[in-house]
């Protein structure tokens, strides 16, 4: 039977399937290329009745709600900083918000006293064979497992060694972001303030829990580009030439770029794997089926995790019953969260002077923003979950 199951990645994902995958009497390790947990980051937000589901399940709403951040209004302003636009917390915020590193450690946390984790470390090759498969670690470890899954975001590396190339599976959808902290020079109060560019948006927002740091948010319109994903000089470079030259606070906010040590720089990007999975390998959360900003990834990680591990215990380990009946039950819903990426870049940072008008005449009506709002908490919520740990300790015949 299924037991050892090797998982790369230890972001969101990775942690969320090693709990569940502990709970369901599993031994799950976890490999992950950093050092150690990733720190800071941007907000993530849950929103719907699915994702808060899971998140009650794993017992993890009390502690979420202690460390939320409330969501930050965003206000748009011309060059002169004059209000163009204001939007609510719940906009961009959902029913939920955390810093992205905290609700790793918190998953973290939770999955550790089930969980073997390696970090510092990465796959470098897998070999299937009749029973398991066989990975070769970077570090010169060769161990073998009952399975894989790759839950190691949009530039999988379990998705390239099991499946093939990036190119095959991720667009780039016009648009590249960054993120990084700063002093808080513009003395940004509780509301994140943008301006905006025809495909340019700069932005800038508070720290929650250090109102003396900030978090720098750049969005532009680019076609696809050639740098090194590993080398921040470079991507300062282009998020330097991509800027230059515009109001407002952007040269300050640009100074303040070059001493950054946390850069996050990446394409707003989609994945579309055709199957999720192939023989013993399985792929869960953006490597399967994300978008890079504006797709729900964060939620829809957590509830993929759910059920990718529900589907194994309740298939007794049989891996090819357990990873159809995981696609058969997400796919649509994934897709459906994903679409919203589609839009994100054109959204924040619109082409041209008149996209960018007309974004903000629509969003100053609260009629159509209740209604984006309202759409977002249906999309998310579009799936019926299984009670896994119940069904598990009666009958697994009355699960649908």
């Amino acid at each position: 039977m299924t037991r050892n199951v090797l998982i790369s990645g230890a972001s969101i994902a990775g942690p969320a399937l090693a709990y569940w995958l502990g709970r369901h009497g599993f031994q799950p390790t976890v490999v992950e290329v950093a050092p150690a947990l990733r720190q800071g980051g941007q907000a993530v937000d849950f929103r719907g009745e699915t994702h808060l589901t899971v998140l009650e399940r794993m017992g993890l709403l009390p502690e979420l709600r202690r460390i939320q951040t409330g969501g930050s209004p965003i206000r748009f302003v011309d060059e002169r900083g004059r209000t163009l636009l204001d939007l609510p917390a719940e906009f961009a915020g959902g029913e939920i918000e955390v810093l992205r590193g905290d609700l790793a450690r918190v998953l973290y946390e939770h999955s550790a006293p089930y969980t073997e984790y390696i970090f510092g470390d990465s796959i470098v090759s897998l070999t299937e064979t009749s029973s398991g498969v066989r990975a070769d670690l970077q570090s010169g470890i060769s161990r073998d497992f009952d399975l894989v899954i790759g839950a190691d975001g949009l530039h999988s590396n379990v998705r390239r060694l099991a499946f093939g190339p990036e190119e095959d599976y991720v667009s780039h959808l016009g648009y590249y972001a960054a993120t990084w902290q700063l002093p808080n020079v513009l003395k940004v109060g509780e509301k994140s303030v943008g301006y905006n560019v025809p495909g340019r948006l700069a932005s800038i927002g508070s720290d929650h829990r250090d109102p003396a740091r900030a978090g720098a948010f750049f969005v532009f319109a680019a076609p696809e580009l050639s740098y090194d994903r590993h080398d921040p000089e470079q991507q300062k470079r282009l998020i330097d030439n991509a800027f230059s030259g515009l109001g407002w606070e952007v040269p300050r906010l640009l100074a303040s770029l070059h001493q950054a040590s946390d850069l996050y720089f990446d394409s707003i990007s989609r994945a579309d794997v055709e199957t999720w999975s192939t023989g013993r390998v399985c792929l869960v959360g953006d490597a399967a089926c994300g978008a890079t900003i504006g797709g729900m990834g964060t939620g829809t990680a957590v509830v993929a995790a759910y059920v990718l591990a529900g589907e194994l215990a309740r298939a007794q380990g049989d891996h090819r019953t357990a990873f159809a009946r995981y696609e058969s039950r997400l796919r649509k819903y994934a897709e459906g969260c994903q679409a919203g990426g589609d839009r994100t870049g054109k959204f924040l940072a619109p082409a041209t002077a008149t996209g960018i008008r007309l974004r903000n005449a629509l969003l100053s009506r609260r009629l159509f923003l209740n209604g984006m709002l309202k759409l977002g908490e249906k999309v998310s919520s579009t799936v019926a979950l299984p009670d896994y740990l119940a069904a598990s300790a009666g009958d697994w015949r009355g699960l649908h």
